[in-house]
């Protein structure tokens, strides 16, 4: 008999979603767009929680560049959490940022690449970062736990001082790949 099994990461580097929300709280973040996602589910909760963010749950991922555009033209800072499979929804929204300089930083959870059960994630998740990039889009990606929130960190320094696109891909060694297994 099959079943699913979660091979998660380990519990003492589990807290990077808390150093997420502390760096949104540090670069004067005031609107966060996201799509719901398992991966972001900790930092989406700290969010929601929080009366001084406005947290905008979108239909789909590109309204969340659109939201992006028009936070930083009113003054505020803004952010876009998305499974990496949302990432093509976005491509042609991004070109907005080339023609107004925007500053747009995407924190990316990826699916489709270590471990991955599920092949309507592979194709996706294989293309994220080349994606992006071909849309001028500045990535950075983190592997392990510990290389996460300097990860963000430098993301959200480079977007907001050079007002470009930017991303962090938080791959799947941090937030465990989901597996089939046999008993």
């Amino acid at each position: 008999m099959s079943h699913s099994t979660v091979e998660t990461a380990p519990d003492a580097q589990a807290d990077w979603p808390d150093g997420i929300y502390a760096l949104l709280k540090q670069y004067s973040i005031r609107q966060v767009a996201l799509v719901p996602d398992a991966g972001h589910s900790r930092l989406i909760k700290r969010c929601l929680a929080d009366n001084e963010l406005r947290v905008v749950t979108l239909t789909t991922e590109e309204e969340g560049i659109a939201l992006m555009q028009g936070a930083w033209l009113g003054g505020e800072r803004s952010v876009l959490l998305m499974q990496s499979s949302g990432v093509g929804n976005c491509i042609n929204m991004l070109s907005l940022s080339s023609i107004h300089r925007t500053p747009m930083p995407m924190i990316v959870t990826m699916r489709g690449d270590f471990g991955e059960f599920n092949p309507a994630q592979v194709a996706m998740g294989q293309a994220t970062q080349s994606v992006l990039e071909a849309m001028g889009t500045l990535v950075h990606r983190a592997d392990r736990a510990e290389d996460v929130l300097p990860t963000v960190e430098a993301s959200l320094k480079l977007a907001f001082n050079t007002f470009r696109p930017t991303a962090t891909l938080i791959g799947q060694r941090v937030l465990g790949a989901k597996t089939f297994g046999k008993d």
